[in-house]
């Protein structure tokens, strides 16, 4: 091989090898490594994308309720084998219909296509299924907000999100008192 060509393609060839790295570590960097759920960065990317094409969608938030009793009481790693169950369970309801995505701690965030075809009432019975954890039932609940985009004004995902943040937080407090209906 020509000294030239040789000297002209082991830049090139650096070039290709750092592209791969910074591919591999932006892909991991829209992944949680807990749970395997899309970061916010990932996640909102694929929610705004779905809002656009889907007049129906709707976004969801998800907050595990007294996670930091169960952590404190039962450790560390049952805190995390609550989030991965939650996750699990919020993929699965998801399924080919929406996305879910984890913000971070113990809050979680979906956007499905249709809300009514996607049966809210089943994802929380799903989600309040007690853990099976090292012999033991752990409880587990969550307080859902949905926001349906259809009757937003303005069809965006901020405002999509601060609605299901505020009937979340609607939710959570109905939770408390005893009822475990969410919308």
């Amino acid at each position: 091989m020509d000294l030239h060509i040789a000297a002209s393609i082991v830049p090139l060839l650096g070039w290709a090898v750092h592209g791969g790295i910074l591919t591999r570590r932006l892909a991991s960097a829209r992944r949680d490594p807990l749970t395997g759920l899309h970061t916010r960065a990932g996640w909102a990317a694929r929610a705004e994308h779905l809002i656009r094409r889907h007049p129906n969608a709707a976004v969801l938030l998800v907050d595990l309720d007294h996670f930091k009793t169960l952590n404190d009481t039962h450790g560390h790693a049952a805190g995390d084998a609550a989030l991965v169950a939650t996750a699990d369970r919020l993929r699965a309801w998801c399924g080919h219909n929406g996305t879910a995505g984890r913000l971070g701690g113990d809050e979680f965030v979906a956007v499905v296509r249709d809300l009514a075809a996607a049966d809210l009432h089943r994802l929380t019975v799903a989600l309040h299924e007690p853990l099976p954890y090292e012999g033991r039932s752990l409880p587990l609940a969550a307080s859902i907000g949905a926001c349906s985009v259809a009757e937003l004004p303005v069809r965006t995902l901020p405002d999509a999100l601060a609605a299901a943040d505020a009937a979340m937080y609607a939710a959570k407090g109905r939770t408390r008192r005893g009822s475990r209906t969410t919308r």
